[in-house]
């Protein structure tokens, strides 16, 4: 590479604009190797500021002078850097270079995410039994920021001791907010008025800041209420928050149903806590089945593929019904004067599915351990029962479905007859419907004794399906069947791992998230884990149908290659119970 020409005259002090230019991000040196720029243009403000950058620049005087035909970087070129150093020496630029500098800061300048409520944050105070109810609750409100009454962290407080979900989530809240408070400052104070920046122990989703109450705020209140209640004491903070700061929203997050109407009846604006839920509507959970139209040959038969395998059709389709398509969502098409299709998703593949015909569970040859299904749903969920590619399966429906039944069925069959696991494990919440009887005697297994007459009355169908055997054959058999089901607890199950089991997870809507993601993890190779539930019969307390952990586990597992989920909607235990359960 030729040496530049040596400089011709002496250098010169630089003029505003170009000390103006030196400000902005340099290119490295080893990139300067650009043809020269001789048109001008567009100049920009320079949105980055640097006061040293900016102090080194107006001492930066030039020793040299470049010659006229050195190169000069364009924008598109140049790279964003470190201010320049006072020791760099430059030759004066024109003023169209000079102006090029500065238009390259908007171009690399990261565009900040754009929040979704405009206006200034609103201020969320919260009540102790949202922080109870879900720990991570203070990294959920985007972009506003939070205040905690100092009534509420004596409340997370008193209830911090003990082995309940509560004390777990209270010991929980009270880890992270101890690592929120050590970012204070030198003296190892926090600021009352600055707060606390939620983001910085890793919540990047939150935007917002922290606000703990440091000093007494004089609490109004109507004199009919009690001063010394910790309700009415936050109902008091919210009301003062709204006086001393009246340019923006405070508002109440409680899960007291009570202490919400309070505070309206008070004029004080209080919300439920959403972002637990995992649907907002009941109604729009997945179902696991979607009718066909009318005209689906007409409009998919033209570039449709099918072959035959294994005793099953398959169909490969592309058309407009392909992206509303899910793996493992069964289809059907019934049609007057026409053979009816029911199928399967078994592959989705760009812009085409494989639908996958299934195993006809109504008919007697293929009855598992004597049950045979009744109506297309339970047709639907046994195909998924027996299916061994299904590690995971959820059953929904009202009271008499079939859920219990279907499931011990193809537990039993697989179990004794197949061979493709070594015992069925039963668990479930033990929540009461009325009031609890008390402690209960006897090992874990005799404990849950009680909890389990469900078990019992589906295990007394299927022994009396076998009449051929005779009174000492199906004595023998439900021996033998007792032998291969366990009986555990979810208190337990904490560190535990299955392998090869069939886990049927009964009255699952009664579970949290948190305690359904434990159980599912506890699933080693080979094992199956079956949920099941009615959305409509929820006895935990601040449980609902969007904030079940049957609900949240349905949702995420919806088009997962071995999951699958199954709404029942039809019962057949009995007339009587089929009508009951419609208009009672």
């Amino acid at each position: 590479m030729p040496l530049p020409k040596p400089p011709s005259k002496k250098g010169d002090l630089l003029s505003s604009a170009d000390i103006d230019s030196q400000a902005g991000p340099k290119a490295d040196k080893r990139s300067l190797k650009t043809r020269p720029s001789t048109d001008p243009l567009p100049s920009a403000s320079l949105d980055l500021f640097d006061a040293q950058a900016e102090a080194g620049a107006r001492r930066l005087t030039a020793k040299t002078a470049a010659p006229a035909q050195q190169p000069v970087p364009p924008p598109a070129a140049r790279l964003p850097g470190p201010p320049a150093p006072e020791a760099v020496r430059s030759a004066p630029a024109p003023a169209s270079v000079a102006a090029a500098a500065p238009a390259v800061a908007p171009t690399t300048k990261l565009q900040p995410r754009k929040p979704r409520h405009t206006g200034p944050p609103k201020l969320f105070v919260l009540d102790t039994n949202v922080l109870m109810h879900d720990p991570m609750s203070l990294f959920r409100f985007e972009e506003h920021d939070i205040f905690l009454p100092m009534i509420t962290l004596e409340e997370l407080d008193n209830h911090k001791k003990g082995m309940s979900e509560v004390a777990r989530n209270a010991r929980q809240v009270s880890r992270e907010l101890d690592a929120l408070a050590t970012f204070a400052d030198k003296n190892g104070r926090v600021d009352a008025k600055a707060g606390i920046a939620l983001g910085k122990t890793g919540h990047r989703e939150a935007g917002g800041k922290l606000y703990f109450q440091t000093t007494l705020i004089d609490v109004k209140l109507p004199d009919g209420l009690p001063q010394g209640k910790a309700d009415n004491q936050i109902l008091g903070v919210v009301r003062s928050l709204r006086e001393l700061q009246p340019e923006r929203d405070v508002v109440l997050v409680s899960k007291d149903i009570n202490m919400r109407v309070k505070a309206r009846a008070l004029g004080l604006p209080a919300e439920d806590y959403f972002n637990d839920r995992t649907l907002d509507d009941g109604d729009l959970l997945y179902t696991g089945v979607l009718p066909l139209p009318a005209d689906f040959w007409e409009r998919h038969g033209k570039t449709m593929e099918s072959w035959q395998q294994g005793g099953h059709t398959f169909y490969r389709i592309s058309g407009p019904l392909v992206p509303a398509l899910l793996i493992n969502q069964f289809v059907y098409l019934e049609t007057p004067g026409a053979a009816p299709l029911y199928a399967r998703v078994s592959e989705i593949t760009g812009k085409t599915a494989v639908l996958k015909t299934l195993r006809d569970y109504t008919h007697a040859k293929h009855a598992v351990w004597g049950v045979t299904a009744r109506n297309r749903e339970q047709n639907f969920a046994l195909n998924l029962l027996m299916d061994p590619d299904c590690d995971f399966i959820t059953l929904t429906g009202t009271a008499g479905t079939g859920k219990t039944l279907m499931t011990l069925a193809a537990g039993l069959a697989q179990v004794l007859e197949d061979r493709r696991y070594s015992e069925i494990i039963v668990t479930r919440v033990t929540v009461p419907v009325g009031d609890d009887i008390g402690f209960l005697p006897g090992n874990e297994e005799e404990k849950m004794g009680p909890w389990m007459g469900a078990l019992d009355d589906n295990l007394e169908v299927l022994a009396r399906s076998d009449s051929s055997a005779g009174d000492w054959g199906r004595a023998a058999t439900n021996d033998l069947v007792r032998s291969k089901i366990k009986i555990k607890s979810l208190n337990f199950m904490r560190g535990r791992t299955f392998l090869n089991k069939f886990v049927l997870i009964d009255e699952a809507q009664n579970l949290t998230p948190k305690q359904m993601k434990t159980l599912i993890t506890r699933a080693g190779p080979g094992t199956k884990i079956v949920c099941l539930g009615n959305l409509a019969q929820i006895d935990t307390p601040y449980l609902t149908e969007g904030s079940s952990g049957l609900t949240y586990a349905v949702d995420r597992f919806k088009g997962w290659p071995h999951g699958g989920h199954v709404m029942l909607a039809r019962g057949e235990r009995s007339r009587l119970a089929d009508f009951a359960s419609e208009v009672l």
